[in-house]
């Protein structure tokens, strides 16, 4: 019965509202973005419920998801470390929190293969969540005992001197694993350059346009943008952020058959076989 309120009842009600008007509490013009907003919410609050109830919510396989366990597994048998570089942002850009929730992933892996790990970090307030993730991360596979403060370490705020520290982390240590998850700039190629040359597995990813090139030539994997932010979704489990990101694809395919109906009722009413103009239902007044 709470289900037919919020889906069924809940938005009539909504529309009823928008269509009376009552008080000018709406702004009269703004149909279209009123109608878009209202279903986006709904149909991202029903896969989120839908989620929470345990339901399967199916992500399509992510390649550089599915390496991220042969890389581990790889170090362990060379009996090398492995290397993750969550990148010089703090924690106000949403890839460092991405590559952070991807850390606690890889982290229960080497803890589960008895793998050593190390985290260089640029930032400060990085390096103590990284040491909490890690933590959590060998706790929940009940191997405590492995788990080093030193593991998660600070090396420099300045980019090129971070970048130069970690290429030699790589070059003494030679990880046979290396990781690089977060926000990166004008460092990004030459870590990965290097990564390269020592015959690591490399997995990147990145919500960085500018420097997804430079991945994708020298890394074997490369989480592409919105991959990047759903690989943390997926690998999280949390009801809340699958549910987000299945409803926001629904969103995304409601948008694209949207673009495709405008243009054709455009071309139809250029081409005179219809007189009614579509582009006027997205006419916005302005206040």
């Amino acid at each position: 019965m709470s289900n037919y309120i919020k889906y069924a009842i809940m938005p009539l009600i909504l529309i009823f509202l928008y269509a009376i008007n009552p008080g000018g509490m709406f702004v009269v013009g703004n149909e279209m973005s009123f109608y878009s907003i209202f279903i986006s919410c709904f149909i991202i609050e029903y896969f989120i419920e839908k989620a929470n109830k345990g339901e399967e919510i199916y992500l399509r396989p992510i390649a550089g998801i599915n390496a991220m366990e042969e890389a581990v597994g790889r170090s362990t048998e060379m009996g090398t470390s492995v290397l993750f570089v969550p990148g010089i942002s703090g924690l106000d850009q949403i890839d460092t929190i991405a590559g952070l929730t991807i850390l606690g992933h890889v982290a229960e892996m080497t803890a589960q293969y008895e793998t050593n790990l190390h985290v260089p970090v640029a930032v400060p307030i990085v390096m103590e969540t990284a040491k909490e993730t890690c933590k959590e991360a060998y706790l929940k596979q009940g191997r405590t005992d492995l788990y080093r403060n030193d593991m998660v370490h600070y090396v420099t705020d300045d980019q090129f001197a971070y970048a130069a520290g970690v290429n030699g982390i790589m070059l003494r240590d030679k990880p046979a694993a290396v990781f690089y998850q977060g926000k990166f700039y004008a460092e990004s190629l030459i870590l990965a350059e290097t990564g390269n040359s020592i015959g690591a597995i490399q997995i990147a990813g990145t919500g960085s346009s500018s420097q997804i090139p430079f991945f994708v030539t020298a890394c074997d994997y490369t989480l592409i943008g919105e991959e990047f932010y759903a690989a943390s979704a997926y690998l999280s489990g949390n009801p809340e952020m699958l549910g987000s990101i299945k409803g926001q694809d629904y969103v995304k395919l409601l948008c694209m058959i949207s673009i495709l109906i405008v243009v054709l009722f455009s071309l139809f009413n250029y081409w005179n076989l219809i007189a009614y103009d579509i582009i006027e239902l997205f006419r916005i007044n302005k206040i």
